[in-house]
């Protein structure tokens, strides 16, 4: 599942968020955030901040893009 937060406000990637986060099912292993970085971290540390501890988040996955986050939502294989 992507979420792209390009184009929005803190207070409306907050609401496309955790709308991702409420619509993820159990088929969504992996949710990558879209947030850029070129206009500043303040999104990027909204999410950090705000969904890096949420109880459906495994983990956060480093990734080589310094413009997207990647949760993991549950184990590919178990």
């Amino acid at each position: 599942m992507d979420v792209d937060l390009h184009g929005m406000n803190l207070y409306q990637a907050r609401i496309a968020l955790a709308g991702a986060f409420r619509r993820a099912t159990s088929a969504d292993y992996r949710m990558r955030v879209i947030h850029g970085y070129r206009q500043g971290s303040t999104i990027k540390d909204m999410v950090m901040n705000e969904f890096s501890h949420h109880p459906r988040v495994l983990r956060v996955e480093n990734t080589p893009n310094p413009g997207e986050t990647v949760f993991v939502l549950r184990e590919l294989y178990s």
